[in-house]
């Protein structure tokens, strides 16, 4: 280590392949070899960096830890004449978890000249954390790991002996993996032990997904932290993508290092492989330079995740061709042109499936919306199929035995309506993709998703759902963004934007009559919203107080009038509890069978929002309130 109190550092915000620890551990080696050549003195990796951090239960396969281990070793013998600092699993073959398999840990490993460096007095020779594990959203890392909290009970030591700095020659690094920064809502804070026993610096690494806003929030965290403690904070997340089957979560990186004041000092690009260098003044007055200001997210951000997130997830699936369902509407528009950016013209092609009640405006939007793509384009009406499948259904009679009397089959209006959409998905989209080599979209949003408002193995169908975590005026703020930042011209057509959205599935969605959904998505949004993605969501009986004491709009920020939608308290009502029950009932049917949806918010569906389907319920007290407004 050099004498002076200047350490250069440096972060490798990589990208982590789930699962793949040779592949990971392989480009770690060579990030090793160039910081050695820069005469770089502490290196350091993301959170999980060697194993990945979303990989389901491969955490039980013991030949996946042992070529983890195999990894951590190798990186522990590369750190010659530097400290490497990275994550991985960290396994005792003497110890059980709870559920009876080897004891894992989610741990921090530090090495220097070759040598594992622990914690003074700690029992392993690595950083036990966490000392949080999240069990939110996504997060379920208590079900495969053992915790500093757990270890300590254990062996009858408080966790704040076991949570020390670790300590290189003249130089004392205070550790923490992801969680154990974000304290607030915690008994005790890693930070301020670790500050207590003095420390030059603070290094947290991470594995953080990306989240509308989160880096704004954790930049103000993080900052005061700095600032409390006045000791610089080094923060290193990774790149890429990770799943758990139902949820695609995207990884920006958005790596940064904090001086003792506070100041965001280098800031990694998100959504990009980097190394953010520094040589680090260790003094507690030491002026590091100008202030990079973070703000907070928009719609730009958002569309980055997505772009980012499809095209990383058509790469893992090796899919290289994609048809997309155009109907004329906003939703399929922005998924078209979402996905010209990612792939060639030659490599997309764009399908309208007109109905018995499409109507020729739609049509044009659609061909329109094709040439100004400059990708291929193919118009394959259903009206004979729809035909064909109820001349096969309708008055055919079913028996049984002698017991039973016949019956006579009948597909009503709304049934036809679903015959159309499954007509155009299950049937044509499934096998024009085929033909075309390659897979059709999903092109549902998360207005949608909540109430079900989508028809199973029709619009619902698709290999990826990328824009289903985001409401339908967000959807329209995205393709607003496309013609405007991303396109720099006119892509999706002006009179999409203007349309009525519908289904035009029955003549009752006439949009050139200006007739389409049965949702009012500029209040159903936020609605909505309030179910779905608030930390403490709402139900029935919090809207309907509300409504009662003429604080609805505000509580759900809506900008509007909530009685000019809703003239009566029984017309309010019935529309509540008409969605309510839809997202709770045959909604969530439709969830569970949903394609995978790309987060990029809060409570995404699948994963991030865990359901178990118990059908609509109300509490007494909203029966209560209910009773007394229509009283």
């Amino acid at each position: 280590m050099s004498a002076s109190r200047v350490i250069r550092a440096r972060l490798v915000q990589m990208e982590v392949l789930p699962g793949r620890p040779a592949d990971n551990a392989a480009r770690m080696l060579e990030q090793v070899r160039a910081a050695r050549t820069d005469r770089v003195e502490l290196l350091v990796f993301p959170e999980m960096a060697i194993p990945g951090c979303l990989i389901g239960d491969e955490w039980e396969r013991e030949a996946f830890l042992r070529e983890c281990e195999s990894c951590a070793r190798a990186l522990v013998a590369a750190s010659d004449r530097m400290i490497v600092v990275f994550g991985s699993v960290a396994v005792d073959w003497a110890k059980r978890n709870e559920d009876g398999r080897v004891r894992k840990y989610n741990a921090l490993f530090a090495a220097h000249d070759r040598r594992p460096v622990a914690p003074r007095g700690g029992p392993y020779p690595f950083v036990i954390k966490k000392t949080f594990h999240p069990n939110y959203r996504q997060f379920d890392d208590s079900r495969h790991f053992c915790d500093l909290r757990k270890l300590a009970d254990e062996l009858g030591t408080p966790t704040e002996r076991l949570t020390r700095p670790i300590r290189i020659g003249r130089l004392s690094l205070g550790c923490l993996l992801c969680e154990d920064a974000w304290d607030s809502d915690y008994s005790i804070s890693p930070l301020e032990i670790l500050s207590r026993r003095g420390v030059d610096l603070f290094v947290n690494i991470s594995s953080s997904p990306f989240t509308l806003n989160k880096n704004h929030k954790r930049n103000r965290l993080y900052a005061a932290h700095a600032r409390r403690f006045g000791r610089p904070l080094l923060y290193v997340n990774h790149t890429g993508i990770q799943n758990n089957g139902k949820t695609v979560f995207t990884f920006d990186g958005a790596s940064c290092i904090y001086d003792q004041r506070g100041r965001v000092v280098s800031a990694a690009s998100p959504f990009s492989e980097a190394q953010l260098t520094l040589d680090l003044p260790i003094a507690p007055s030491a002026r590091l330079g100008e202030t990079a200001r973070p703000v907070e997210d928009d719609i730009a951000e958002v569309y980055r995740a997505i772009e980012y997130g499809t095209r990383k997830f058509l790469h893992l699936c090796g899919i290289k061709r994609v048809t997309v369902g155009v109907s004329g509407g906003i939703d399929s528009a922005v998924v078209a042109a979402g996905y010209r950016r990612i792939l060639s013209p030659d490599y997309l092609l764009l399908v309208n499936m007109p109905g018995p009640f499409t109507s020729p405006t739609t049509i044009r939007l659609a061909r329109e919306l094709a040439a100004n793509l400059g990708c291929f384009y193919k118009e394959l009406p259903i009206r004979e199929s729809v035909r064909l499948t109820r001349r096969q259904i309708n008055g055919r009679r079913i028996r049984a035995s002698d017991r039973l009397p016949p019956q006579r089959l009948e597909l009503s209006g709304f049934m036809t309506e679903n015959v159309q959409a499954r007509d155009r998905s299950s049937r044509v989209l499934a096998a024009i993709a085929a033909a075309f080599g390659g897979v059709f979209t999903c092109n549902a949003n998360k207005s949608e998703a909540t109430v079900g408002y989508t028809t199973l193995y029709g619009d619902l169908c698709g290999y990826l759902a990328n824009i289903a975590d985001l409401w339908k005026m967000e959807v329209y703020a995205l393709g607003r963004h496309l013609n405007r930042a991303v396109y720099r011209r006119t892509i999706i057509p002006a009179g999409i934007f203007d349309l009525t959205p519908s289904a035009e599935l029955s003549a009752a969605q006439n949009v050139d009559t200006g007739q389409g959904d049965p949702l009012f998505y500029p209040y159903h949004d936020r609605l909505f919203m309030s179910w779905v993605e608030r930390w403490n969501r709402t139900t029935p009986e919090e809207i309907l107080e509300w409504y009662a004491a003429g604080r609805l709009e505000k509580k759900l920020g809506y900008a509007g009038r909530i009685g000019k939608l809703f003239g009566t308290p029984d017309v309010f009502i019935a529309d509540l509890e008409r969605w309510w029950n839809r997202y709770q009932g045959m909604g969530l049917v439709k969830r569970i069978q949903a394609p995978p949806i790309l987060a990029v918010k809060r409570r995404a569906f699948g994963f991030d929002h865990r359901e178990s389907l118990m059908g609509a319920r109300y509490t007494r007290r909203y029966l209560a309130l209910k009773a007394k407004l229509l009283g």
